[in-house]
């Protein structure tokens, strides 16, 4: 079946897509998958685009993602004119240290490079993307469930072994990366679309497509600021925020707990809820403890009159 004549077709062919590849839809997000196939000019059983279904049994989080595959995305590109496929295989960046079972080979980031013309001059040049294994990689939480058969987090992390991740590490993180150069350089193309290794740790991690796309920005502007290995919290009201080190931040906080009166730490806690999710993601077992000390602190009498002046010495205020 050529692509440009899929919508040629009839009623059978439409209903067997919505029985098959777009069998988790419901009818509002069926039109949508159609249409922008349509728009895009891809086939549907080519498996050209597919529509991913997000939290399917939730009414509230239930999300859909269009999903286009390698073939797709180099149809697209053709298109344009302007698209030259990358005449060099992707680099790669290795941190021996991070070499382990969430990490194969130890993969810090790929990027690969792709050529578009310019209009005015015709010359060629490269057009770069990027992405890092921490960002894409479908690590989860392992999950054990205690005597009363409740569910709890172990502390200990994974790598989805379901798919390709584990397999084909450093093809995976270049998809990735292809598919971030060809929105940088093509964006009224690819705005919005996405390659299926970029939704895999959605898949994992049960999250909306959109709260992956906000969870990229957040990790690149942390990395920018040369924060992603530190955790910005706030002390007191009114106070500046400050970048404490990943590995400093449970003993800074367990100071500020013997410090504290527990209204003063519970009012920390709501201003925190960010800064401690993020800790609890990069370091699950210390979080779980940590947890427990910020629990028993709220509990406990106060020994003296909620007084913070005291706070005003605490040493990340220093200076």
């Amino acid at each position: 079946m050529n692509a440009i004549t899929t919508f040629d077709m009839t009623p059978r062919q439409v209903a067997l897509v919505k029985q098959t590849i777009a069998k988790d839809c419901n009818d509002d997000e069926f039109n949508l998958y159609m249409e922008v196939a349509k728009a895009k000019r891809l086939d549907p059983f080519l498996k050209q685009i597919i529509p991913m279904v997000f939290s399917k049994n939730n009414a509230e989080r239930r999300n859909m993602t269009i999903i286009i595959s390698r073939d797709g995305q180099r149809v697209i590109a053709q298109r344009c004119g302007d698209y030259r496929p990358a005449s060099k295989t992707p680099t790669y960046e290795f941190d021996a240290s991070l070499k382990g079972p969430l990490n194969p080979h130890g993969v810090v980031s790929a990027t690969v490079y792709l050529w578009k013309q310019d209009p005015k001059s015709g010359e060629w040049y490269e057009v770069a993307g990027q992405s890092f294994w921490d960002e894409f990689a479908p690590i989860k939480d392992e999950w054990g469930k205690n005597d009363n058969g409740k569910s709890f987090k172990t502390g200990k992390q994974t790598l989805d072994d379901s798919g390709n991740w584990a397999r084909m590490p450093r093809l995976m993180i270049a998809k990735c990366a292809e598919m971030q150069a060809l929105r940088a350089g093509w964006p009224e193309q690819f705005t919005g679309l996405y390659d299926e290794a970029e939704m895999d740790r959605a898949k994992v991690l049960d999250l909306t497509a959109s709260e992956v796309v906000e969870k990229e920005r957040e990790d690149h502007r942390m990395r920018v600021i040369g924060a992603d290995n530190s955790i910005t919290v706030t002390w007191g009201d009114n106070w500046a925020l400050e970048n404490v080190p990943v590995g400093k931040f449970a003993d800074e906080v367990m100071r500020f707990l013997k410090e504290s009166s527990p209204e003063t730490i519970i009012k920390w806690q709501d201003a925190n809820r960010e800064p401690l999710k993020r800790f609890w993601a990069m370091q699950p077992g210390d979080a779980l403890a940590l947890k427990k000390e910020i629990e028993a602190a709220i509990a406990r009498k106060p020994s003296r009159p909620a007084n913070d002046e005291h706070l005003r010495n605490h040493p990340m205020m220093a200076g």
